[in-house]
């Protein structure tokens, strides 16, 4: 059974920083791509960072390049997130995708099979 179980957010005020984990069991883990997500109130899942199957590329869109960064030690993912702003307030999954080894991670949520409980980041102003 493939589990993935994500930590570390928080209460931080703007220009903070925060780490999230996520640790991954149940599948080899570095076979899939992983990304992280994130979903605030009445707003759709949206893309926040992914990393290739093969730990060598990554992938973010321009409203968090150059502030966060994603990377992974054995079964665990990070998500390294500084200079945070009160938009970046969210609940945030990690997730990883159906596919296995696919070239470039997608930024679309349905192509993930599996994704964590979510943690809550706020960001106050």
């Amino acid at each position: 059974q493939v589990q993935l179980e994500e930590s570390g957010g928080g209460l931080v005020q703007t220009g903070g920083s925060l780490r999230l984990s996520c640790v991954v069991s149940g599948r080899t883990f570095n076979n899939y791509n992983m990304a992280w997500f994130r979903q605030a109130p009445g707003n759709e899942r949206e893309f926040v960072a992914a990393l290739k199957w093969n730990g060598l590329s990554t992938y973010y869109p321009d409203s968090v390049k150059g502030r966060f960064t994603i990377s992974r030690v054995q079964n665990t993912v990070y998500l390294q997130m500084n200079n945070l702003k009160p938009e970046d307030t969210a609940v945030y999954y990690c997730a990883s995708e159906s596919s296995r080894q696919r070239n470039v991670p997608p930024r679309e949520p349905e192509h993930y099979a599996y994704w964590g409980q979510g943690t809550q980041v706020t960001v106050s102003s």
